[in-house]
C-alpha cells in the first residue's frame, strides 16, 4: 500500500465512531498476528452452528465476523487490497499460520450436509437413488413422479425403480422438489465455511488454486523422483543421491567383464577359478564313458548349484543388458559355461 493510501485509510477510521476504531484495531491485530488471512462466506449457517465451527477450529485458525465496510478498512489498512473485493454479503476473515492448502482442507472437512429450500440453486446434480423410500403407498409415488423420478408402488411401499437425476447443477430448485427432498431426508447440499481468497506470503490463491489431491500430488512427486533418479544413473550423471549406486554398477559391470574375457586380477582369481571348475565339473557328468575322461575327474558330480546354473542359461541370457550388475555377472557367466561345454565336450567327442 502506498503512503497516500495508508494515510487515506487511517484518516477514514479517525472518523469512525469509537467503537467502530476499536473494531477495526482488532482486526488490523488480526491481520498483523497470523501469516495467512482470507476472506469465508458464511450466508446460510445458523449462528449455533457457526459457532460450532468456531469451535471446530480452534488451534488451527481464528475466525472473525464484522461489518463488510469494517472489514474492508482493517483489510485496506494492513495493505491486504487485494482481499477486499471479496468482501461482499454475509462473510467473514479467517486468519492462521497454517498455509493456505491446510487451511482449505481443514475448512472442507468441516462442512456438513444440509437439506436445501425452494428458491435455491442447486450446487450439484440432485439425485433420487434407486430402492425403497421407506414411504407407505399413496399420494407420495405422484410427488416423486411429478418432479421426473422413475417411482411406483411396489411389494407393499413407494419404490424408486433406477438412479433419477431430478435437478442439475445451476437450476433453481421448486417447492415440490424441495418437500420431496425433505420427506426422504435427502440433504443435497453442504454448509459450511467457504474459502473465497486467501493472501499469505505475498501471493492471492482462490479455491482453485487450493483445491488439490495431496496424496496423488505426492506420488506424481515420488514417480517424478524415481524416473529423475534411474535417468541419472543410466546416464551417468553423478549427484549425491545416486553417486552410490553408480560406482556399485561399474563396479559390477568391471567385474562382469574381466570374467568374461578371463582376466587374470587378484580379486578376480577365486571367481575365475570357481568358473572353470563349474565348466569343468558340467562337461565331465555329460560323458557316459568314464575311461575318456582322466583319472582324476572320473565319478565327479555337477554341484546342485552349479547344476542349476546350468539349467538356466536359456532363460538368463536374455537379461544380460540389464541395469544391475549381480544380474549381469549371472547372466555372462551362465553364457561361458555354455560356449566352454560346447567346446570342450567336441573336444572329447
Amino acid at each position: 500500500m502506498s503512503a497516500e493510501a495508508q494515510a487515506e485509510a487511517e484518516r477514514k477510521t479517525e472518523n469512525l465512531p469509537e467503537w467502530k476504531r476499536e473494531e477495526v484495531d482488532e482486526l488490523e491485530t488480526l491481520i498483523e498476528d497470523y501469516e495467512s488471512v482470507g476472506v469465508i462466506g458464511i450466508t446460510g449457517i445458523p449462528s449455533k452452528q457457526l459457532q460450532d465451527m468456531r469451535r471446530g477450529l480452534h488451534g488451527t485458525a481464528v475466525v472473525r465476523v464484522s461489518r463488510n465496510t469494517l472489514q474492508r478498512r482493517a483489510l485496506e489498512s494492513g495493505g491486504l487490497d487485494d482481499l477486499v473485493e471479496h468482501v461482499d454479503g454475509q462473510v467473514g476473515l479467517v486468519a492462521t499460520n497454517a498455509n493456505p492448502f491446510a487451511l482449505y482442507k481443514e475448512l472442507e472437512a468441516s462442512k456438513t450436509p444440509a437439506p436445501i429450500n425452494a428458491g435455491e440453486v442447486a450446487p450439484n446434480d440432485i439425485v433420487i437413488p434407486e430402492g425403497d423410500t421407506g414411504v407407505d403407498p399413496g399420494p407420495f409415488v405422484g410427488d416423486l413422479q411429478q418432479i421426473g423420478a422413475n417411482a411406483r408402488i411396489e411389494d407393499g411401499s413407494i419404490q424408486v425403480m433406477e438412479d433419477s437425476t431430478v435437478l442439475e447443477t445451476g437450476e433453481e430448485v421448486s417447492a415440490d422438489l424441495a418437500n420431496v427432498l425433505n420427506e426422504l431426508g435427502i440433504e443435497p447440499k453442504e454448509v459450511g465455511l467457504d474459502l473465497r481468497a486467501v493472501f499469505s506470503e505475498g501471493v492471492l490463491f482462490d479455491p482453485e488454486d487450493l483445491d488439490i489431491d495431496v496424496e496423488a500430488y505426492e506420488s506424481d512427486v515420488q514417480t517424478a523422483a524415481a524416473f529423475a533418479r534411474n535417468l541419472s544413473i543410466n546416464a551417468g550423471y553423478p549427484t549425491a543421491q545416486t553417486v552410490p549406486t553408480i560406482i556399485a554398477k561399474a563396479t559390477g559391470e568391471a567385474k562382469s567383464l574381466g570374467l568374461h574375457a578371463a582376466i587374470e586380477n587378484d580379486d578376480l582369481m577365486p571367481d575365475l577359478v570357481r568358473k572353470a571348475d563349474a565348466q569343468l565339473r558340467a562337461i565331465a557328468a555329460q560323458i557316459d564313458d568314464e575311461e575318456a575322461l582322466p583319472e582324476e575327474l572320473q565319478g565327479v558330480e555337477v554341484p546342485a548349484a552349479d547344476a542349476g546354473a546350468a539349467g538356466s542359461e536359456e532363460e538368463s541370457s536374455d537379461d544380460q543388458n540389464g541395469d544391475e550388475s549381480e544380474a549381469a555377472d549371472e547372466d555372462e557367466d551362465d553364457d561361458d559355461d555354455d560356449d566352454g561345454a560346447e567346446g570342450l565336450g567336441a573336444m572329447f567327442g
